[in-house]
């Protein structure tokens, strides 16, 4: 009997394994080849045109591209959404005809646009009609800190009475692989994993599902270490400097009008600048525009959208985040990244750090002008919050990746676009 049900459960998660391999080929047909042939026919899509062939050839590696690019961001906790499809598209076919204009090649305009209609429209129905059904089914044991698991929301949850899955089929199981497992269930946990129903540490788990990581102990990343990649590190100021040379130009002009509205607004400087602990704990200065009175004491953090202290004119450029256009200096000058942990003042370092003793590994990253936290949990109150925030921002140090700062950029985006969940 164990043997059927391990096939069975085999064959069913091969099944789910394959859906977006599925998905992959249909888009390919839809997507790159059915406009193609509906532009030139039989006949004329295999007779040789160098225009032709460049289209086609550009717009199949832009299609894996948003194909593979969506299908990694929705991977991440909380993130099933159809928000990000039409960014990725325009991303994707923007960096398609920049290629093709930088090296005078010849393609098909009208080609290109049919397919980028195509994509999205084949997007958009790969989600709704598949993508957001997939609600993940997990068993877990009845053991150890694994127990609770079922108060985390967004997942089926199946507890296991006995070391059998009684004909249930589930997505993986969860354990406390740390705790004192009795025999039987760890067998059961071999012939799982031998059918195919991969078993996951419950903490590995939390962490996928709530994009948080507890912070009572240190986390190792991915590979092993508490080291960052240094590859993608180095990569990555590459790309911030490169960014914000290009936006400064286009800046300027901004900067100089809200600063003379603050100047407007409020007596005081139009500038704040507050000592802040940044990469690897050096202090740097940071600068932002003030949103606040100059005469009015504080407890040396924010209170929220109430607080008093802040101007009319902040409250505004609070909303819409532009208080931090400024630390484009930052940047510049390596004091900071576009994407990483927000950047906290000495006094609430040293103060988190009483409570946290590890709280200063926060550090071996640049802190950002936004991060992982603030599009998840929102601008609130600094001091509300701090230990989620804590969580969100040692998932950011652990999951350290292009895909995750791509995926914090759109998320930053609709923030900006929008106002919501701005402090």
């Amino acid at each position: 009997m164990e043997q059927v049900l391990a096939k069975r459960h085999t064959l069913w998660h091969e099944r789910l394994q394959a859906s977006w391999f599925s998905r992959f080929v249909v888009g390919l047909v839809l997507v790159v080849l059915l406009p193609g042939l509906m532009m030139w026919g039989l006949a004329g899509f295999y007779a040789p045109d160098l225009s032709k062939i460049n289209s086609l050839l550009g717009v199949a590696i832009t299609y894996m591209g948003v194909f593979f690019t969506l299908r990694r961001l929705m991977s991440y906790p909380g993130c099933q959404s159809a928000n990000y499809i039409l960014p990725t598209v325009l991303v994707w076919y923007g960096l398609l005809v920049g290629v093709l204009f930088v090296f005078r090649l010849d393609y098909s305009v009208y080609y290109i646009f049919y397919t980028a209609v195509a994509n999205v429209l084949f997007c958009f129905s790969s989600y709704f009609f598949i993508v957001r059904h997939i609600r993940k089914k997990v068993a877990f044991l009845p053991l150890g800190k694994a127990n609770g698991m079922n108060e985390v929301e967004g997942v089926e949850w199946f507890r296991l009475s006995s070391p059998s899955l009684n004909g249930e089929r589930v997505d993986a199981i969860a354990a406390d692989l740390h705790a004192e497992i009795p025999d039987e269930w760890q067998r059961f946990l071999a012939r799982c994993t031998l059918a195919g129903v991969p078993v996951y540490h419950y903490k590995q788990l939390m962490e996928s599902l709530t994009g948080r990581v507890k912070i009572n102990h240190l986390a190792e990343n991915e590979f092993g270490s508490l080291q960052p990649q240094v590859l993608y590190t180095s990569f990555k100021r590459l790309v911030d400097l490169t960014i914000s040379l290009l936006m400064l130009p286009l800046l300027l002009p901004v900067l100089f009008i809200v600063a003379a509205w603050i100047k407007k607004d409020s007596q005081g400087p139009a500038l704040f600048v507050q000592e802040r602990m940044g990469y690897r704990g050096q202090l740097f200065k940071v600068y932002k525009f003030r949103s606040m009175y100059i005469d009015q004491e504080g407890r040396g953090f924010t209170e929220g959208e109430d607080d008093p202290r802040i101007t009319p004119v902040g409250k505004i450029i609070r909303k819409y985040r532009i208080d931090e256009l400024p630390q484009l200096f930052n940047v510049i000058k390596g004091d900071m990244s576009f994407i990483g942990p927000r950047p906290e003042s000495k006094n609430l370092s040293e103060w988190y750090e009483q409570d946290v003793p590890f709280f200063s590994y926060r550090h071996i990253v640049r802190p950002g002008i936004s991060g992982w936290a603030q599009v998840e949990q929102g601008y609130a109150a600094e001091i509300d919050g701090m230990k989620e925030k804590l969580e969100y921002d040692f998932y950011y140090i652990k999951h350290f990746s292009l895909w995750l700062d791509v995926l914090i950029v759109f998320k930053t985006i609709r923030t900006v676009l929008t106002g919501d969940g701005a402090r």
